[in-house]
């Protein structure tokens, strides 16, 4: 797995500061995707232990309240293995993880081409609403936030 860019200090991805993670690989190529450089999976660094062990440490800082997933697609097959590895360790420190996908709102969007922009986003977030699969554990509090 490669990834783009590690913010260790993020107000822009999520509430609060957090350490935000950008993935590289994406299939879908949205229209209008903020990140384009990231389709390509080869994009970027190699995710190694020692990246790893750099997001921990930056997530041991009191001031850092949560972590974002972002991509490229973080939900792609070749990220998986090494983003649930890294996801249960984050958990035990932070528990507000906070993951962007903009794959179903983009799939809406699509659909509604040439109607009027209001009617799109209300459609848009019934689609998501309808559609985004969400677990929240049992022995947590959870905050969902869905960022478009």
């Amino acid at each position: 797995m490669n990834y783009g860019n590690i913010k260790e200090c993020d107000i822009a991805d999520g509430p609060g500061v957090r350490v935000s993670l950008f993935v590289s690989g994406c299939r879908h190529h949205c229209k209008g995707c903020f990140n384009e450089e990231t389709w390509n999976f080869n994009y970027g660094q190699p995710y190694t232990e020692e990246t790893e062990a750099e997001i921990l440490n930056s997530l041991d800082s009191n001031f850092i309240q949560g972590f974002s997933l972002l991509g490229g697609e973080p939900f792609e097959p070749e990220n998986q293995v090494e983003l649930v590895k890294l996801l249960k360790k984050v958990r035990e420190s932070k528990p507000q993880i906070d993951i962007e996908r903009g794959l179903y709102f983009t799939k809406s969007f699509q659909k509604t081409e040439g109607q009027p922009l209001i009617l799109r986003w209300a459609k848009a977030l019934k689609y998501y609403a309808e559609n985004a699969s969400i677990y929240i554990d049992e022995n947590q509090l959870a905050y969902i936030y869905i960022y478009l």
